[in-house]
């Protein structure tokens, strides 16, 4: 049976957002199909197993939070400096957090890793390539600190983003921007800067 690229990543998408509110055991193909609007024994006929669900689910959730070609480029503009290190930071907290839905799908995707071999491979290469990316991008911009700032702001910034989504109530927005400047300020000044090498600017990654 010829399969439409359209109507999987469709379902895909679907499937994110049965994640987010259902959990794990409420990803069936039958709530697939119900949330993309699709005939009853669609979503079988695309993914072999639940297994295949959830390791598509894992790669199309990177897709969708890498930031697009035009804030790529407009990252790179301007002075690259602490404060415009703090403002990335903020960019991309604001970004991730926007795509909730993705980032609780995430963290459902990461307990059932625990439990299946093959969707633990792709987040482990998929979240490792978004952090050596990220390193790349920050070694070659010109932005204070080194490669360990960059990985202890992605441990300290997803928690954040973890506590923003599944408990708003414990900081406010405001307390959340003073908590990203705060992070990146001591940091910076607890790290040299790293000389930037003569190589081609990375993407950028979701963080």
């Amino acid at each position: 049976m010829r399969k439409n690229p359209e109507r999987r990543q469709a379902l895909i998408d679907a499937a994110i957002e049965v994640l987010a509110r259902e959990g794990a055991r409420g990803l069936t193909f039958r709530a697939v199909d119900a949330e993309a609007g699709v005939p009853v024994g669609t979503a079988s006929n695309y993914f072999a197993t639940r297994d295949d669900l959830f390791t598509q689910v894992g790669g199309r959730i990177y897709e969708r939070l890498l930031p697009d070609e035009t804030t790529v480029a407009r990252n790179r503009e301007g002075v690259q400096d602490e404060a415009r290190f703090a403002e990335l930071m903020h960019e991309l907290v604001d970004r991730i957090s926007a795509f909730n839905s993705g980032y609780l799908a995430l963290l459902e995707l990461r307990l059932e890793a625990t439990r299946r071999p093959e969707l633990r491979a792709v987040l482990t290469k998929r979240i490792r390539e978004d952090i050596d990316a990220n390193i790349s991008h920050h070694t070659v911009s010109g932005l204070p600190g080194d490669s360990a700032s960059v990985v202890l702001l992605y441990l300290a910034l997803n928690w954040l983003i973890v506590e923003r989504l599944t408990l708003p109530e414990i900081f406010t927005d405001r307390e959340i921007h003073d908590l990203i400047d705060v992070a990146v300020l001591r940091l910076l000044t607890t790290t040299p800067p790293t000389p930037a090498p003569d190589t081609e600017a990375g993407q950028g990654g979701a963080g």
